[in-house]
């Protein structure tokens, strides 16, 4: 399948090749980090994957979520607590990053929980060859429990949007220097990196 060539497709494209020069044999964790947009990064990314003749598998960290009365236990509904309590991390672990991490015929879940139903789904269990990526999507990524679990990570950032209830997150993580790669996404349509580094 060839992709009509866009700015989005040519930039997801460089990445892909990056990550693959890189990370291209053996089971390969792609995190697309920020707030809005991510899915659709993701979704793309891993059609920019197949493309490649690469197997790509797609997860959000949106269906890992906790349940409501783990999120309300608290009783405070603030940013901080949404930062504290909003992911089950020990089940994406324990269904999808670990069993996907150990290859062979192991089993692995790209979904746990519905938080619109708030109850459990019911997700198939799917296998992958020796050599794919998974690509996982979401807010929170590179928090220090989860930051080593990555090959490549990609923060995306949207200058016209503010980062409203992710102050914490961003002052405890320092997610741009954790990153992979910055994506600027003001512009869906074409995308950009960010260089941070003064070389």
């Amino acid at each position: 399948m060839q992709l009509s060539s866009t700015p989005r497709i040519e930039f997801l494209r460089g990445l892909v090749a990056e990550i693959a020069h890189n990370y291209g044999r053996g089971r390969t964790l792609v995190a697309v980090d920020g707030g809005a947009g991510t899915a659709s990064f993701a979704d793309d990314l891993a059609t920019v994957f197949r493309e490649a003749r690469h197997t790509a598998f797609r997860a959000s960290i949106g269906d890992f979520h906790s349940s409501r009365a783990v999120r309300e236990a608290s009783g405070d509904e603030s940013p901080e607590s949404y930062y504290r309590e909003a992911f089950d991390y020990r089940t994406l672990r324990r269904v999808l990053i670990d069993p996907f991490r150990m290859a062979g015929s192991t089993g692995f879940q790209t979904s746990a929980f519905d938080e619109r139903r708030d109850a459990p789904t019911q997700s198939r269990w799917l296998t992958a060859p020796a050599d794919a990526v998974l690509i996982i999507d979401g807010v929170f990524l590179n928090r220090p429990e989860l930051r080593d679990l990555w090959n490549f990570s990609i923060l995306l950032e949207d200058p016209g949007v503010p980062a409203d209830g992710l102050e914490r997150y961003f002052a405890e993580t320092d997610a741009r220097a954790q990153a992979s790669a910055i994506v600027d996404i003001g512009d869906p349509d074409a995308p950009r990196r960010i260089f941070t580094d003064s070389c």
